[in-house]
Formats: C-alpha cells, structure tokens, sequence
C-alpha cells in the first residue's frame, strides 16, 4: 500500500484517485485559512509554481479540527485561498486529520510516520513519484525550508 491507493474529493466534488500523481513527488499539506500559519499558503504556491513542470505537486485539505480555523464552506475556503494567497495546486475538500474521524488518508500518513498525532494546520509529508513517504515536516516548517529537500527527491 502507498499514497497512490486513496481517493479522495476536490473542492469541485469530484472524487480523484491519487495514481493520477504517480510519477510526481508530492506534497501533502492541511491547510486553515484563520491560522497563525496561513501565511505559509504563500511560500507553499511558490514551491508549486517553482517546481511544478518539473513534476511536483502540492495538495491542500482543508482542516477545522485546530481551533475551528478553517469554519468556511469548501467554496469559502477556496476562494479565500486564491484571493488572498493566488493558491493553484490542487485542494481538497474539508477533511479531519486526527482522531477517529480521521480519514483513511491521514491515518495511513500519521501510522507511516511514528505514530505522532497531527500537531497543527500545516503538518506536511513529502512523497516520492512511487507514493512511498519520503519526510514528514512539522507544522512551524517554512515551506522555503523544504525547498532543498523537495529539490532533491525530484522524478527524472
């Protein structure tokens, strides 16, 4: 089992097999538009312009299990993204990263990785083109300080 066996919903509410990445190193993030760290939407939009014809992409999922900081609609939250921070990379719809309720996803990253609960809004995991977990990085990790790391895990 890998990154590229789930599915999972855009924000346009079509469900999406993320096979259609493989071959790309990916970047998984949950995101929050009234978070401390939403400015990192910004670093995060420059990684995927830098690196995205070089076979690399960013996945947001929206997540209001952190102090209720993402309370909008899908739509909301959307258009908050590419107004306020011009996000293209792919967004998901509003999901849960811990506990129960978390979904499969997060559970296979979380389980992958230690075991360690999602901290915050902003944990993110670097995946390798195969969908195998290269780095798990925490939530006060600047997306320009994973550029190098990013760089270097890049598919031919």
């Amino acid at each position: 089992m890998n990154v590229h066996d789930f599915i999972e919903v855009k924000m346009d509410g079509k469900e999406i097999s993320l096979k259609e990445y493989a071959g790309k190193a990916i970047l998984i993030v949950n995101t929050a538009s009234k978070c401390g760290l939403t400015p990192q939407l910004k670093g995060l939009e420059a990684l995927y312009e830098k690196y995205k014809d070089k076979n690399f992409v960013i996945l947001g999922f929206p997540c209001n299990q952190f102090l209720h900081q993402d309370p909008g609609t899908n739509e909301e939250i959307m258009e908050f993204c590419q107004i306020n921070y011009g996000v293209t990379f792919p967004m998901f719809q509003k999901i849960k990263v811990k506990g129960k309720d978390a979904t499969p996803l997060y559970k296979y990253l979380v389980e992958q990785t230690g075991g360690k609960k999602i901290e915050w809004n902003f944990a993110k995991f670097l995946i390798d083109e195969n969908g195998k977990i290269i780095e798990r990085f925490s939530s006060k990790t600047k997306p320009e300080d994973i550029e190098a790391e990013i760089s270097q895990h890049l598919p031919e």
